[in-house]
């Protein structure tokens, strides 16, 4: 699963916000090692990733750091 259609659905994004949720979203999924973007868990992933950028973080390393946290189990 990409992360694609699930922000292609926020009309409100920029390009930039775009790709900073893709860059946060790829860099995430390679710290969980998860390969297959066909994985249920990916949709979590990306979720997750909408989810904190929301919430004002625009830099998509500290997004990946937070959305690594949050569901990677320690």
């Amino acid at each position: 699963m990409a992360i694609n259609s699930l922000i292609s659905a926020n009309i409100n994004l920029t390009p930039e916000q775009r790709h900073v949720l893709e860059l946060a979203f790829n860099r995430t999924l390679r710290k969980l090692n998860l390969v297959d973007r066909n994985d249920p868990i990916c949709e979590i992933v990306a979720r997750k990733v909408i989810e904190i950028e929301a919430t004002g973080v625009t830099n998509a390393v500290a997004i990946s750091e937070i959305a690594f946290r949050q569901l990677h189990p320690s």
